[in-house]
């Protein structure tokens, strides 16, 4: 029997050499510039920050890379998450029906799914269901980022502070989970991080600590000033 080779698969040995060139990557990278083209009153940095933090993700060799260490997984969830996401929403400015609850709600169960050992096995062992999580993922950052972005009155960016602080500290459960489980949960990685002179419990603690500083942090700090900037406005 052939063994599974997930997308950007398998572990590279020359990461640099790695890059993914395949049509629907690039695509994918192509299409913020393309609707930027074509479109009227488009602020081209963000549709410019949004394809390159995609050819991040999906082109670059971190696609590679994320095969061997889950600490390479986790840094390209944010890149997806706090990057190519709010770019996206900042692009393409609409303020898009039920995006607080609809946007948060699938970005938290999207974010968990990946997490659960037997989820990321499924997205491992088919292309499919991994682009789907990765659709998914990236689709709901983009309505609850759009929710943040374009909230109109005090309440309601009261209400999406309060949502981005909720997602914050997701994220930083996530990472303490990594970080304190006393045994790696990702089979997949076992036997592929030595070469990066890494265990695979050491890796999996690494990945938990990226979701909490670089992840989490500047979710609450955001979360932070917007609640400061909110109760102003509400007790004006």
């Amino acid at each position: 029997m052939d063994p599974i080779v997930p997308y950007c698969g398998p572990a590279p040995e020359n990461l640099w050499a790695a890059w993914n060139v395949a049509p629907l990557p690039l695509a994918l990278c192509a299409a913020p510039l393309l609707l930027a083209a074509l479109g009227r009153d488009v602020p081209r940095g963000p549709a410019l920050l949004a394809a390159a933090a995609l050819f991040l993700a999906f082109v670059s060799p971190l696609c590679a890379l994320t095969v061997a260490l889950f600490t390479a997984r986790g840094l390209h969830h944010l890149v997806l998450v706090l990057l190519a996401a709010p770019a996206l929403a900042l692009a393409w400015p609409r303020r898009l029906p039920l995006a607080r609850p609809l946007g948060f709600v699938g970005l938290s169960a999207f974010l968990w799914l990946w997490h659960l050992p037997a989820a990321y096995t499924l997205a491992w062992n088919s292309h499919t269901v991994y682009w789907l999580m990765q659709a998914g993922l990236l689709g709901s950052a983009v309505a609850f980022w759009s929710q943040i972005f374009h909230a109109g009155k005090p309440a309601e960016r009261l209400a999406s502070t309060g949502l981005l602080l909720a997602l914050a500290g997701q994220m930083g459960l996530i990472g303490a989970i990594l970080t304190f489980a006393p045994h790696p949960l990702y089979a997949q990685h076992l036997g592929v991080t030595a070469g990066y002179g890494l265990s695979a419990l050491a890796d999996q603690q690494l990945a938990g600590l990226v979701m909490w500083v670089p992840g989490m942090l500047p979710l609450a700090w955001l979360g932070a000033l917007l609640l400061r900037r909110g109760w102003r406005e509400a007790s004006l």
